[in-house]
């Protein structure tokens, strides 16, 4: 067919340019149309599903380049599209073409064109390759089936569905895939990178919507054969066999995919018929070649292994045949045949492997043609078996096979020296032991013992039979001649005989080591290592005893011996015991009695102590508590003790009183405490830590005795201090009067006055007498002093003298007129009886200090009422009183006033004091001056001023003396009475 571009459609009348052009472009068109490539006929296609692969072939022009399209055929998709290149073969041209997909999955059309350069032909008509999925083809079905691919290819499967049915999805194994959908009833998944499969292969199959199982296929992923290490031998040094390794695991199995061997092309029959996989092939020939040439072949490939050598250098010997054996106690004789004659003459090398009780020896044996081997050191009595096996001994390439296995029993012999010891409980009684034979020194079935004991001096022997079973018995010293020496011997016996004895000299030499200089013995990689000076008197060696160090009768005592010469020794055992003190003697071993020379003590591994101090008790003592307690049994240590702590238990805590570092301590006070209930605890400690501890509570009573101490010792203290300061005060007397009270000037009268003590002289006498100056402005209304002779008053009241001390100040009646402080006229009282009653309440005494007087009166004097503006005069010496309620002297700062002479005694009519009126308080004048008797001299006057007068309740003075101007009206007042004893005590002290 042409191109539309060379139809040439009908003329026109055109102009001549243009007619010019359509003219060339004509001419170019038809040279194209003469040269374009001839398109591609009779074409062919041809499938190969095991290898998806499919081949074109046609017919065409020169042209060697052609374009192809391969297309799905009912979704028109493009699946290939490229210029090849084809060879020309028979006149036909090949290209083929490996899909993704299996080829039955959908129908596939193909087309195709020549090319020239850029010049193609038309395409050729479309050849179409039938699917799985036409409609004639109404069933579900999955491709490919059975594929063997290898482990990380990637592999597409499709699955076809049958008519009305919807994919619900497409599982590899246990994953469900991405689907492609090929046509109208193909889907297509794709697995990358598969791993390899199980045995049976890995499942890959689709289901419908509804989960129904429409089909499925089976994929095997493995790898292509690797076999290794081919070696090929003789045996019988004639014919030949080769062996090898599988290599690794192909995990294809099954007669269509497993591996296949030849040998020298020669089918390898008893390794191809092995099924499953299996470390090493053998594959036999009848006939020595010298090079072999192995192939491996499964589905996915093969490999070839090459294996070359001499006959010579590759025998291996069969294993021996008709093995016995010819037996004595000590040595057995091995018989063996060859089942090849050809051995006889091959220097052959040989070894035979004993067992006994699962210890194994080997022996090795030479000679031609050997078929005979003798075993020696065997043991009597026991059970060997045995087993042999040969190579050439002259290019030696591999050990033969083994034989067979025989047993045989040697016979018995008689025993070896028992292994003796001896303990002694006293000087004369102990225990003899023996340590039971092994089955390598039995020789034979123990049938019993012989005890026996010699005495050399008394030549006496005495023999006891023992059963099998026992393995110590007492002995008694008792008869044997004192201080003798006697020799015990212990012997066994089997079927074969009695064994040569043991003998241990008796008795043991008592023990010459200070039991406070045992030393410790430290626990290291599974033994004690001991160690001691060399003694040149162990000819025969020593022997190392150890027991438990907390048994004290029968106990199970352990011992070796140490060859003479050897100084140290590892003590192994297994029932040695965590917490458990092991006492480890030395004993040095002579012709004489076996000497002691050191002992040991120790752990394999210190613990706490299992119990705390036993009896754990606490006590009272006053404010102390005494704790105590008993010593831990050794047992129970489990451990060397360090010490102990003692707690207080505070609520649920325990506090650290103290840390005693003395393992031998037994008590501890805990001192200072109040009374009180208390809980203390006390632990045990060694290496390992402390124990559970010893609890003890006590409740504190109360201490009298230590109460009545304390205050005894108080009071001795007390009185200490009041002896010391009373010594200091006698000692420093002089200086505490003069601090305290110093010594007050004696008033020195004129005349003779004694100081002789009598009665007081009351009468009344001219210095008694107050004397009332006739002043032009007294006024007569006022109340004033009046005197009153000291006797009348003692006859009206009663009152009879008594002695007086004369230490003691002379007291005279001083009376104060009831002044109100209203200026109210007096009342005149009708009767004596109610002045002398006024007169006794308004009384007061004064006493004059350190001046004894015969007696004084003192009277009151009626005052007239007056106005509080008017002056009052000054009265006598004293003054007049003014208002305010009580005896006020008229304040002196002048100079002194003279005391006025004796006067005659006047009667004056008792004060009433008014009704409804009020004492006033006394108030000395705070002006008074000094009079003394020189004075009274001095001016001419009869009698002289007395002192300052006092109260008989105190012993300060009413009027101060002339040197204290300094006090005040309002400080004149009665002394506390807190200071008044003290001062009379002071002032009555002068004789």
């Amino acid at each position: 067919m042409l191109s539309p571009r060379c139809a040439h459609g009908p003329a026109r009348n055109p102009s001549p340019v243009w007619l010019v052009l359509v003219l060339l472009g004509s001419s170019a068109t038809q040279i194209r149309c003469r040269d374009a490539p001839a398109v591609p006929r009779e074409l062919r296609l041809s499938a190969d599903t095991a290898l998806q692969r499919l081949s074109v072939s046609w017919l065409g022009g020169e042209d060697e380049t052609f374009d192809l399209l391969i297309l799905r055929t009912e979704l028109n998709e493009t699946v290939f599209y490229e210029t090849v290149r084809a060879e020309q073969e028979d006149g036909r041209r090949h290209w083929a073409w490996t899909s993704q997909e299996p080829l039955e999955c959908t129908s596939l059309s193909v087309r195709l064109r020549s090319r020239d350069g850029q010049t193609v032909s038309e395409w050729s008509d479309a050849q179409i390759l039938p699917g799985m999925d036409l409609p004639t083809n109404k069933r579900s079905s999955m491709f490919p089936q059975d594929l063997v691919v290898a482990v990380g290819a990637n592999t597409t499967f499709c699955c076809i569905l049958e008519e009305r049915r919807l994919l619900g999805g497409i599982r590899y194994s246990k994953t469900v895939m991405n689907t492609t959908r090929l046509s109208r009833r193909s889907y297509a998944i794709t697995r990358t990178n598969q791993a390899p499969s199980s045995i049976t292969g890995t499942n890959v199959f689709c289901s419908s919507q509804h989960n129904l199982l429409l089909t499925g296929t089976v994929v095997f992923v493995g790898y292509r054969p690797s076999p290794r290490e081919l070696v090929c031998e003789t045996r019988d040094l004639v014919s030949v066999v080769c062996q090898w390794n599988s290599g690794r695991d192909t995990h294809l199995y099954g007669t269509k995919r497993q591996t296949y061997y030849t040998l020298n092309g020669r089918n390898c029959t008893e390794a191809n018929m092995i099924q499953q996989r299996k470390e090493s092939y053998t594959c036999s020939w009848a006939e020595w070649e010298g090079n072999w040439t192995l192939v491996a072949r499964n589905p996915l490939g093969q490999r070839s292994l090459n294996d070359s050598a001499e006959l010579r250098r590759r025998v291996r010997l069969v294993a021996p045949g008709g093995l016995t054996s010819v037996n004595h106690a000590w040595n057995a004789t091995l018989l063996w045949d060859w089942n090849y004659e050809s051995y006889g003459l091959l220097a052959l090398i040989c070894q035979v492997e004993t067992t006994s009780f699962w210890h194994k020896t080997t022996r090795t044996f030479h000679g031609v043609g050997l078929h005979s081997a003798v075993l020696l050191d065997l043991f009597p009595d026991e059970v060997y078996s045995v087993r042999i096996r040969c190579g050439t001994q002259q290019n030696f390439w591999k050990w033969g096979d083994w034989s067979n296995s025989v047993q045989f029993r040697t016979s018995t012999d008689i025993p070896e020296t028992p292994d003796v010891w001896v303990t002694m409980d006293t000087d004369n009684t102990g225990r003899v032991m023996w340590k039971p034979l092994k089955r390598r020194q039995s020789h034979g079935q123990i049938t019993g013992f012989a005890l026996t004991l010699f005495s050399p001096e008394e030549n006496v022997q005495r023999t006891e039979s023992l059963p099998h079973y026992t393995f110590a018995a007492p002995f008694n010293l008792s008869q044997a001649a004192p201080g003798g020496r006697v020799t015990l011997s212990v012997m066994a016996s089997n079927a074969a005989g009695t064994s040569p004895p043991a003998s241990v000299v008796l008795p043991l030499r008592g023990p010459d080591v200070d039991p406070s200089a045992v030393s410790r013995a430290l626990f290291v990689d599974g033994a004690f290592p001991l160690s001691w000076e060399s003694d040149s008197n162990a000819s025969c060696g020593y022997v190392l005893e150890w027991r438990e160090a907390c048994c004290l009768q029968d106990c199970s005592v352990d011992w070796t011996k140490v060859a003479a010469g050897n100084t140290n020794a590892s003590i192994q055992s297994g029932d040695f015991q965590m917490g458990v003190r092991y006492t480890f003697s030395l004993y040095s071993c002579s012709s004489d009695a076996p000497e002691l020379r050191r002992r040991w003590q120790g752990y394999t591994q210190e613990l706490v102590p299992s119990s705390s101090a036993p009896h754990f008790v606490s006590t009272q003592q006053d404010s102390d508590v005494q704790l105590s307690w008993e010593e831990i049994p050794l047992v129970n240590q489990r451990g060397f003790l360090l010490g102990f702590r003692v707690y207080i238990n505070i609520g649920s805590q325990l506090k650290l009183l103290a840390t005693l570092p003395d393992p031998n301590s037994r008590n501890y006070t805990v001192t200072g405490l109040p009374i009180s209930s208390y809980k203390f605890t006390v632990k045990a400690y060694t290496s390992a830590g402390e124990d559970t501890g010893a609890t003890a509570s006590i409740t504190m009573a109360s201490y009298s005795d230590w109460l009545l101490l304390e205050i005894l010792s108080s009071l001795g203290a007390l009185a200490c201090f009041l002896i010391l300061v009373t010594f200091i005060c006698y000692k420093k007397r002089k200086w505490v009067k003069k601090a305290f009270y110093p010594e007050i000037p004696e008033p020195k009268l004129a005349g003779g006055w004694s100081r002789v003590q009598g009665p007081l002289d009351v009468s009344p006498s001219s210095s008694s007498m107050v004397h009332i100056l006739e002043e032009p402005h007294w006024d007569s209304s006022k109340e004033a002093l009046v005197v009153i002779p000291e006797e009348e008053e003692d006859e009206d009241e009663g009152i009879i003298d008594e002695p007086v001390d004369t230490d003691e100040p002379t007291s005279i009646r001083y009376y104060n007129q009831v002044v109100d402080e209203r200026p109210i006229r007096p009342r005149f009282p009708d009767s004596s009886t109610s002045s002398a009653s006024s007169l006794d309440s308004a009384r007061t005494d004064v006493t004059y200090t350190g001046i004894q007087t015969s007696g004084s009166s003192l009277a009151f004097q009626t005052e007239p009422q007056f106005s509080p503006d008017e002056h009052q005069p000054p009265v006598g010496c004293e003054g007049g009183g003014g208002g305010g309620g009580g005896y006020q002297p008229q304040m002196q700062t002048g100079a002194e006033v003279p005391c006025p002479g004796q006067m005659a005694p006047r009667s004056f009519p008792e004060p009433q004091p008014p009704s409804g009126g009020s004492f006033g308080g006394y108030q000395p004048q705070s002006s008074w001056h000094l009079d003394s008797p020189g004075e009274g001299e001095a001016s001419g006057d009869v009698a002289p001023c007395l002192g300052s007068p006092t109260s008989v309740a105190s012993t300060q003075f009413l009027l101060p003396d002339g040197g204290s101007q300094e006090h005040t009206e309002g400080k004149g007042g009665a002394s506390s009475s807190s200071t008044t004893w003290f001062q009379n005590l002071l002032s009555s002290s002068k004789p």
